[in-house]
């Protein structure tokens, strides 16, 4: 969006994936639970028990590659006990970031009344209500 205004900033895609399942028997999951050391996390959805993975970059009209997905499966089930998948494919979501992972923010340079506001990553709900009052002043 900022190309045709002349702006050529520095944003890369960051992606990532999850997939729902079913819990097996009457197993229950209360709360999300951050397996740090393997990089996966298993979190109560409506939907399901959903499995999310870390981050994937790569160009934004890449093919789907969620190999990690497909590498946590079996170590989350080593956790908690996961039935089948629900979901007939991986969900795939795209957050735009900058090289160094901070947001750009501030008034834009040959723009008088532009503000940009964006390049949160993954952490742009967290975060975007405190850029909101950040550009409002």
């Amino acid at each position: 969006m900022t190309r045709p205004l002349g702006y050529d900033l520095p944003l890369a895609v960051k992606r990532g994936y999850h997939m729902h399942y079913r819990a097996a028997g009457q197993a229950r999951l209360n709360v999300p639970v951050l397996d740090t050391e393997r990089g996966y996390m298993l979190a109560p959805m409506q939907r399901g028990i959903r499995l999310t993975t870390g981050a994937e970059f790569a160009r934004l009209d890449a093919i789907r590659t969620p190999v990690q997905l497909g590498r946590a499966e079996p170590v989350a089930r080593e956790l908690f006990p996961l039935a089948e998948r629900l979901d007939n494919e991986p969900w795939m979501g795209s957050r735009p970031c900058t090289p160094d992972m901070l947001p750009i923010i501030g008034r834009a340079p040959r723009h008088a009344s532009l503000w940009f506001a964006f390049g949160h990553a993954h952490h742009g709900f967290t975060l975007g209500a405190v850029t909101g009052r950040l550009i409002e002043r």
